[in-house]
């Protein structure tokens, strides 16, 4: 089947949102505690990551169910879900708003929403463990979640965007902040769509290489944004970053060099999928729409 890349986008956030109100409905809450998570899932993300993991999967095997890979679109949605509500808790970013709704911690309370985050990363890790895979595939994609999300990935990432506030930082540590922060899960998530695929050596080295360059574009295209457009249309608060004093990719090299910046890393992205064939259009796709972007 022949997609536009709206349509394919389109399909994997059905499938993704469908595979979660299956496995985690609501079902008896009288803490509100189920009511917070799902709140946070299902508050108009982009599902950026599970379209990767399911765009991955196909790049490796075209014919591949994706109903099969829904699991792993999931759980790394499931993280990513729970990073955003810590994210916005007080003690961090202390945001009111996220996707133009009030924050998990605003709409419940701040415990409830530290531990709707709890709840979030752990179910994510159940959703992997009951794959339909071989154990050894299993055990592979839990380690490489495990790692793009913990002290060697994303939490390293947040851990220095605090202590990078009211700090000026090199390009080069802005880089190394956002490669861990925001780009790490996104490499696992292309990494665990394509293990599970059956993708070689070669191929999980050249999609890592996409995926890292893609990880940083986001952030960069993040940056921009954040300077010129609104809080309407971003959904969260325009030009937090500068009222916080937060480096950015904007405040270092200026507003025209950060999209040339976005626009090299989206070549680096295109040119390392020259190995691969149409199955692989998605991920081009996707990383035109992640520096094309406005929200």
């Amino acid at each position: 089947m022949t997609w536009t890349f709206r349509d394919f986008a389109s399909h994997c956030r059905q499938q993704v949102d469908t595979a979660l109100d299956q496995r985690f409905p609501l079902g008896d809450d009288p803490t509100q505690l189920r009511a917070a998570m799902r709140y946070s899932l299902f508050n108009g993300g982009k599902r950026v990551r599970p379209i990767l993991a399911y765009a991955s999967a196909l790049a490796i095997n075209p014919h591949i169910s994706l109903k099969q890979v829904d699991p792993i679109a999931a759980a790394v949605e499931c993280l990513h879900a729970y990073s955003l509500v810590h994210d916005d808790l007080p003690a961090m970013d202390d945001d009111d708003l996220r996707r133009g709704k009030p924050t998990c911690h605003i709409a419940f309370n701040e415990a409830t929403a530290i531990l709707a985050g709890d709840g979030l990363q752990t179910l994510a890790f159940e959703l992997l463990g009951s794959i339909e895979a071989p154990a050894d595939i299993r055990i592979q994609l839990i380690q490489v979640l495990a790692k793009g999300s913990g002290v060697e990935g994303m939490v390293l990432g947040q851990a220095i965007d605090l202590a990078a506030v009211e700090q000026q930082l090199t390009l080069e540590q802005l880089e190394t902040m956002h490669r861990y922060k925001t780009g790490a899960l996104i490499r696992a998530s292309v990494t665990m769509g394509a293990l599970f695929a059956g993708a070689n050596n070669t191929q999980l080295a050249a999609l890592d290489q996409y995926a890292s360059a893609i990880g940083l574009a986001f952030q960069v295209q993040d940056d921009i944004l954040d300077v010129i457009s609104d809080t309407q249309t971003l959904g969260k608060q325009q030009g937090a970053d500068i009222a916080r004093n937060k480096p950015t990719y904007v405040s270092l090299l200026g507003l025209d060099a950060a999209r040339t910046k976005a626009d090299d890393l989206y070549r680096q992205a295109q040119k390392a999928l020259d190995g691969f064939g149409s199955s692989a259009d998605p991920l081009r796709q996707l990383a035109s729409y992640i520096v094309e972007r406005t929200h």
